[in-house]
């Protein structure tokens, strides 16, 4: 996407910000106390969004949505703006890049992270639960956690636990940090929990050393899952049912949890996965275009040769702009439905963000244990 083109003259000139009813004179501290990201509806259905940064040039940058955006200078204020096109439904991750740093959105309260902002399309559907956290918020963690010294895996790691509502179900969130330190999960879940829309649950938050090694199609992670991790997840004083056990995986993330789910059925019978990489077979996340190669990769040629386990139930969720993504998870999904598992199919407002799969997770894991 790009930036908007405007001419204007050098003064008088009509100031672009009237559109998305900013007051006062760019530049000025009225102007400044009143701004934030606003959207205009643009004529193909869409959205054209303002960003604005003070003080110096900087670059808008997406999360695997659009290419950067650099932002004007409006005449000879500290005022930098860009106004972005943006599709119908779109939440996403953006930073400010300026000099050799990145940082958030210091108009916009909904941060993710120290460095990263979220921005949503008034189209955009809410995401209750979640709530806004601002980037100078410290999120909660869970008081217990697990020293995890994998032999399979090599290294140490820190995994922590959390019983909301009480404990339940284990549900196993891979990619674990992000979920504590960038989204506030322990928060939505408690949340939703409370409002039963979900039973509650024993959240385990894994997080990855070397996310293309572990998350690949290669058994040794549930190894480690099932003979070390799950043992001090039953020994850690936090009540959890490790009979019903659902895995949570985004990306890569999303494809260990489905090999998880076809090779180790007796452990892992219920997924909520966003936006798996069924794109992956070996060696193709160093190809120049690893989307290229065979549609559905390795997940869709194991479900070709032989059914899915009795039981499986599998959420699957996509961005709605990821449209390279799309043919690799409709084939993994009809081959997943077509072998007799129980599937569940949507589609969240963004691209391969986080930010747009959070509502998504929790939908998909109440139904897991439905």
């Amino acid at each position: 996407m790009r930036a908007l083109e405007r001419v204007r003259a050098d003064d008088g000139a009509e100031s672009p910000f009237v559109a998305f009813d900013l007051p006062g004179t760019p530049g000025t501290e009225e102007f400044w106390a009143a701004a934030a990201p606003a959207s205009v509806p643009c004529g193909d259905g869409g959205w054209v969004t303002l960003f604005l940064w003070r003080g110096c040039p900087a670059v808008v940058e997406f999360e695997s949505w659009s290419e950067p955006v650099p932002l004007a200078r409006w005449q000879d204020t500290d005022c930098w703006y860009a106004e972005v096109r943006m599709p119908a439904r779109l939440r996403v991750t953006y930073r400010f890049l300026a000099g050799d740093a990145s940082y958030a959105d210091p108009l916009n309260p909904v941060g993710a992270g120290g460095d990263r902002s979220i921005a949503a399309t008034p189209d955009a559907p809410p995401q209750p639960h979640w709530p806004a956290v601002d980037t100078t918020d410290v999120l909660p963690l869970p008081r217990t956690r697990i020293r995890w010294t994998s032999e399979r895996l090599g290294g140490r790691r820190t995994v922590r636990v959390h019983p909301a509502g009480g404990g339940g179900p284990v549900v196993l969130l891979l990619d674990g940090d992000d979920w504590l330190y960038l989204h506030p999960a322990m928060s939505a879940f408690d949340a939703a929990v409370a409002a039963g829309e979900m039973p509650p649950v024993t959240l385990v938050f894994v997080p990855a050393k070397d996310r293309q090694a572990e998350f690949g199609c290669r058994p040794e992670l549930w190894e480690a899952v099932r003979d070390e991790l799950l043992p001090l997840v039953a020994d850690c004083g936090v009540p959890a049912d490790l009979d019903r056990l659902v895995v949570v995986g985004q990306s890569l993330g999303g494809l260990s949890a489905m090999y998880a789910a076809t090779e180790f059925p007796d452990l892992v019978s219920r997924v909520a996965c966003q936006s798996g990489s069924f794109w992956w077979t070996p060696g193709t996340e160093d190809l120049p275009d690893p989307l290229g190669g065979p549609v559905g990769g390795t997940v869709a040629a194991r479900l070709r040769e032989r059914p899915a386990p009795a039981g499986l139930r599998v959420a699957f969720d996509l961005g709605e702009h990821e449209t390279r993504m799309r043919p690799h998870c409709e084939l993994v999904e009809t081959l997943t439905e077509r072998s007799g598992a129980t599937v569940r199919i949507s589609r969240s407002a963004s691209g391969h963000d986080r930010a747009g799969w959070r509502q998504a997770l929790l939908r998909d894991v109440a139904w897991a244990l439905a």
